[in-house]
C-alpha cells in the first residue's frame, strides 16, 4: 500500500544512498552521523571504481545498494528502476495511451486476447482472437511480449497500422488505429450472477477505483440486485484513500474504517467517512484470499469491525504498512514504509518479519480449520496474536491478516491440472479453438450469454482436442488425474470462451459454478443480514 507520491530532493537521494545497509533510522542522533556514512560509501565507491579488476557499471553499483539498503528495512520498501516506473505508474494511475488490446504472444505470434471495451480496437470492430500479423508494415511474427508495448502504445492522436488475420477471412485485414487514453479498470467484473445477487471483483485499488465500483453497484442496481458478493481475492492492495472510498459506501456516516501511526507525526492519520454511504443498506459478502492484501485487508477488516457484512474463504495475507513513493531525478524511485495502518478495533495486521526484512511465514502455508469462525476462537492460545472486538463485541485478532468468518478452502487441483495451469495451456487452447470456431460460435450465441451459459457443453470431441494439444507441448497426461478433473477442464475451457465473446462478466458467471468459496458465499446472505443487523 501507498499513499501519494511526493518528489525526493536530490539531496535526500544522495543521503539515502550514503546510508549502509542494516543503519536503523530513528528520531535520535546515531553514534555514526549520516554524514560519515555518507563519507564512507563515497569511499567505498570510488576506490571500487579506480581499483577493481574489471570495469564496473558504478549505477549498478549503486542501485544494488539502495536496493540492500531498503530490503534491510520490511519486505515492502523498494527501489523502482527508471524502466520500470511508468509501466508501475499505468497499473495505479488508472490509464496509458494506445490502441486498447490485452494481448499474448504464443508460438510466436502476437494475439489479442480481448478489446478493452470503449478503447479504438473495439470501436474499429477488433475481436478477441485476431492475430496481429504486421504492425506498421512490419511482420511482428517473433515479437517478444515486452516489445510489443513499444511498438502499440504511444502519444493519444498518433496513428499505428496493424494488419490482421482473422479466422474465416481470406486474407489480412489492415485497421488504421488512432491511439488514445486507455483505461485500465480495477473492476474486472460486475454481473448478476441470479436475479437477486450483484458480483463485483476488484483487482486492485487504482486512482479510479472507488468510482468504478460505485459505478458498477448503481449498474447492478438497476438490474435487480439484493446482494452483493465483493471479492478481493488475489487483490495485492492499492492506494489506501480508494480503499477507505470504497468502505465509505458500505458504511454510515461517522465511522472510522482506518487509522495510521508513524515516527513522524505527519504519518498520522484517520479516515472516518463523512457522509453516509449509498449503499448502507446492501447486505455485503465479501471473498479474500492469501493473495488479499494491504488496500483489501483495509476494506474487509473495516467491514469485519463494524459487523457489516460477513467475509468468506480464508485468512488474507498480513500487510499492515504504508509506504510513500519518492521520485528520484534520474527517473526512478523508491517506495519507503512510512506507517503502519489499524482496522477500527485497534488490529495492526502486518505479518511478522525478521530483522533481514523477509517474512518469516508464507500465508500459504497456514493451517485453517474449515467451517463457521463467527466467534474467531482460538484451537491455542497465541501470544502474537491480540485480541479485539467487533461494534458487536465478536472476538477478532490482529498481528496476521484478516481472518474469514467462514472459512472455505478453494478446491484443490490434481498434479496434472496445475501443470497446465502454470503453462498457461487452457488459454493457448482457447485461443486455438476460437481461431477455428470463434466464427461460428459469435453467430449463434453472441447475442444470448444465457443461451451460452445453460445450452453450451464442451463436448468429448473437444475434451479430447485438448488432451491431444496438452499431450503435445509435452505433459505427461495420467489417466486416472484426467479422469479426476475433466470435468473442471470442461468449465475452463468453456469460461475462457466466454471470456473471449463477453469479457471477464462472461468469464466469472460461468467459472462460478466451480468455485466453492463463491457457491458457499452464495448460501450465507441471511447470516450476513443478521450479522449486519439488516432484517
Amino acid at each position: 500500500m501507498f499513499s501519494r507520491r511526493v518528489v525526493l530532493p536530490a539531496v535526500f537521494f544522495f543521503t539515502i544512498v550514503g546510508i549502509i545497509v542494516g543503519i536503523r533510522i530513528n528520531d535520535g542522533v546515531s553514534n555514526d552521523s549520516v554524514h560519515d556514512q555518507l563519507i564512507k560509501f563515497n569511499d567505498v565507491l570510488s576506490l571500487t571504481q579506480k581499483y577493481y579488476v574489471e570495469d564496473v557499471d558504478t549505477q549498478k553499483l549503486v542501485e544494488a545498494a539502495i536496493n540492500g539498503l531498503l530490503g534491510a528495512l520490511d519486505p515492502h520498501s523498494v527501489y523502482i528502476p527508471a524502466s520500470a516506473l511508468p509501466r508501475v505508474q499505468e497499473e495505479f494511475r488508472g490509464s496509458f495511451e494506445g490502441i486498447g488490446v490485452e494481448f499474448d504472444v504464443i508460438n510466436d505470434t502476437l494475439i489479442v486476447v480481448a478489446p478493452v471495451a470503449g478503447g479504438p480496437s473495439e470501436t474499429l470492430g477488433i475481436l478477441s482472437g485476431d492475430k496481429i500479423m504486421k504492425i506498421d508494415g512490419v511482420s511482428c511474427v517473433g515479437i517478444k511480449r515486452e516489445e510489443v508495448p513499444k511498438k502499440l502504445r504511444g502519444p493519444k492522436g498518433t496513428h499505428v497500422k496493424v494488419s490482421i488475420l482473422r479466422s474465416g477471412v481470406s486474407g489480412l485485414l489492415d485497421f488504421d488505429i488512432t491511439r488514445d487514453k486507455i483505461s485500465i479498470y480495477s473492476v474486472l467484473a460486475a454481473t448478476m450472477i441470479n436475479d437477486r445477487v450483484g458480483y463485483v471483483k476488484v483487482r486492485n485499488f487504482a486512482e479510479t477505483t472507488h468510482d468504478e465500483v460505485v459505478q458498477a453497484l448503481r449498474k447492478l442496481k438497476a438490474e435487480g440486485m439484493k446482494d452483493l458478493i465483493l471479492d478481493l481475492r488475489s487483490n495485492p492492495g492499492g492506494y489506501l484513500e480508494q480503499a477507505f472510498k470504497v468502505a465509505e459506501e458500505f458504511m454510515p456516516s461517522g465511522r472510522k474504517i482506518v487509522y495510521t501511526k508513524g515516527r513522524r507525526q505527519e504519518a498520522n492519520d484517520e479516515y472516518v467517512t463523512a457522509r453516509s454511504g449509498e449503499f448502507t443498506d446492501l447486505p455485503l459478502i465479501v471473498l479474500i484470499d492469501a493473495g488479499s492484501a494491504s488496500a483489501s485487508e483495509i476494506v474487509s477488516g473495516a467491514i469485519q469491525d463494524w459487523d457489516r457484512g460477513l467475509i468468506v474463504g480464508v485468512t488474507s495475507f498480513g500487510k499492515g504498512l504504508v509506504q510513500k513513493q519518492f521520485d528520484l531525478k534520474d527517473g526512478s524511485a523508491f517506495r519507503l514504509t512510512t506507517a503502519r495502518y489499524y482496522t477500527p478495533s485497534g488490529r495492526l495486521i502486518q505479518r511478522p518479519y525478521d530483522d533481514k526484512g523477509k517474512y518469516r511465514t508464507e500465508p500459504q502455508g497456514r493451517s485453517e480449520e474449515e467451517g463457521e469462525n463467527i466467534e474467531h476462537r482460538l484451537d491455542k492460545p497465541d501470544s502474537t496474536r491480540a485480541a479485539y472486538h467487533t461494534s458487536g463485541g465478536r472476538p477478532v485478532y490482529g498481528g496476521g491478516g484478516i481472518t474469514p468468518d467462514y472459512i472455505v478452502k478453494a478446491d484443490t487441483v490434481t498434479g496434472l491440472v496445475s501443470s497446465i495451469i502454470r503453462r498457461n495451456l487452457f488459454y493457448e487452447f482457447n485461443f486455438k479453438y476460437i481461431d477455428e470456431n470463434g466464427p461460428a460460435l459469435r453467430k449463434k450465441y453472441e447475442k444470448n450469454f444465457s443461451d451460452f451459459k445453460d445450452h453450451f457443453e464442451v463436448s468429448d470431441n473437444v475434451v479430447s482436442e485438448f488432451k491431444s494439444f496438452v499431450k503435445g507441448k509435452g505433459v505427461e497426461i495420467k489417466q486416472d488425474e484426467f479422469a479426476h478433473d475433466m470435468s473442471y477442464a470442461r468449465l475452463v475451457i468453456k469460461a475462457l470462451i466466454a471470456r473471449s465473446m463477453w469479457g471477464w462478466d462472461g468469464y466469472f458467471q460461468t467459472i462460478s459454478a466451480v468455485d466453492n468459496q463463491f457457491q458457499r458465499a452464495l448460501t450465507l446472505f441471511p447470516e450476513a443480514q443478521k450479522i449486519a443487523g439488516l432484517r
